[in-house]
């Protein structure tokens, strides 16, 4: 067998896997199912480029990690081979348990379990597998190491994670004005006190990170089309969830039947078995395929919801700043329900109201501190002379309204 594989990755050019577990981790099944499944999920109806999968995303913060340990190291921070591993397995695994369209499957199919939980479960399930060659890399996923800076890494303000799928987000969108100095960043990390920081001949790099992040999530991950399509697949999976309870037949392939024709929560992850094992089957092609035989089933909702996901048909959208009037919602349930010729309580599944409320930065949350010559650390918030942290760390809310095209 080869020493190691070598993958030549658009954003970052030739990334080198040697063997141990990283290379029999990117082998894995429950891994390559990230293969299937869309990085910004429905975010091509406004950027067609955006056809990047997990698995590349993965791939990416995996080498980003690798380039990390090394410029640590060379500034006399210890870092073993084992916890070099482990950490970079970490990163391999940090969205395993994504499903297909991310958050969507959250919202409808699956209640209240996150994709972070369902990806400690499955790694969890592959430790098993690989006789506890894991235990490591799980104990830094939950923060329980020692050495913090580690999950820091994995999960913090400048994780790998972050400033791979920046980078690549901004590649594959087009939206140049998000792509980030990923390589500048990391050769500024440093770790003091056990907490990463960042040199401060790295200030300007993290200033344009965080203006990038708050462009990109604005721009690319909440673009009002982007989430009026999300909000009109939720209404297509939670009708068909519905009609699934009143016992109609549906077509699905068996892993999404299994979440459609069952009430899936928390404690139903805990304790059956059948969870994990169809999520671990499911992916963006199960729910393409429902839509379009879908398209054609016999109940009007369900099928002009998904002639309209098929067809691109999608939920006209407005913003605001300020809450939608009732009265109007009302008038737009009724006025579907007149032009479908369905019931006003029908015609609920084509109206759709939601709010959203980000900051880009919480100091209070994980501060990203800069560190200087004479060994004294000062929040990126005081540090930066040109940036308005003001702006970045005031929560903006966003109300949308969506609904059936007329």
């Amino acid at each position: 067998m080869p020493d190691s594989k070598i993958i030549n990755d658009p954003v970052f050019g030739f990334i080198n896997i040697p063997r141990g577990l990283p290379y029999d981790l990117i082998r894995h099944p429950l891994l390559l199912r990230l293969t299937r499944v869309k990085q910004l999920g429905l975010s091509s109806v406004v950027y067609p480029g955006a056809q990047h999968t997990r698995f590349q995303h993965s791939l990416g913060a995996f080498y980003l990690m690798s380039e990390a340990i090394t410029q640590l190291r060379a500034k006399g921070n210890e870092i073993t081979a084992e916890e070099a591993e482990a950490v970079e397995a970490a990163i391999l695994l940090h969205d395993i348990g994504h499903g297909p369209f991310s958050h969507v499957l959250e919202d409808t199919l699956v209640r209240g379990v996150d994709h972070e939980e369902i990806s400690l479960l499955f790694m969890e399930q592959i430790d098993r597998e690989m006789d506890g060659r894991l235990q490591t890399a799980i104990r830094i996923f939950k923060n329980e190491y020692p050495k913090r800076f580690l999950h820091q890494l994995v999960s913090g303000q400048l994780d790998m994670d972050r400033l791979d799928y920046l980078r690549r987000d901004s590649f594959y969108t087009g939206v140049v004005e998000g792509s980030i100095g990923s390589a500048r960043i990391i050769k500024m990390l440093n770790v003091k006190d056990d907490r990463l920081v960042v040199e401060s001949k790295g200030i300007y790099s993290i200033e344009n990170f965080l203006t990038a992040r708050r462009l990109m999530y604005w721009q690319v991950y909440r673009h009002k089309t982007s989430v009026a399509c999300e909000r009109m697949l939720i209404s297509t999976l939670l009708r068909a969830k519905e009609l699934a309870g009143r016992g109609m037949e549906l077509f699905a392939s068996p892993a999404l039947r299994f979440f459609l024709y069952n009430d899936v929560g928390q404690e139903a992850f805990d304790t059956d078995p059948a969870c994990l094992r169809n999520f671990a089957l499911l992916d963006d092609n199960d729910i393409w395929t429902a839509l379009k035989v879908w398209s054609d089933h016999p109940d009007k909702v369900l099928s002009t919801l998904s002639q309209g996901m098929v067809n691109r048909r999608i939920f006209k959208v407005e913003t605001s700043f300020e809450p939608f009037d009732r009265r109007r919602i009302e008038a737009l349930t009724d006025l579907v329900a007149q032009r479908l010729g369905i019931a006003p309580d029908e015609a609920r599944h084509f109206i759709s109201t939601l709010d959203i409320e980000k900051n880009m930065y919480d100091p209070a949350d994980d501060s990203i501190d800069i560190t200087y010559k004479d060994g004294s650390i000062r929040n990126i918030a005081d540090a930066s002379d040109t940036l308005n942290l003001s702006v970045l760390a005031k929560k903006v809310k966003k109300y949308y309204l969506c609904y059936h095209r007329m």
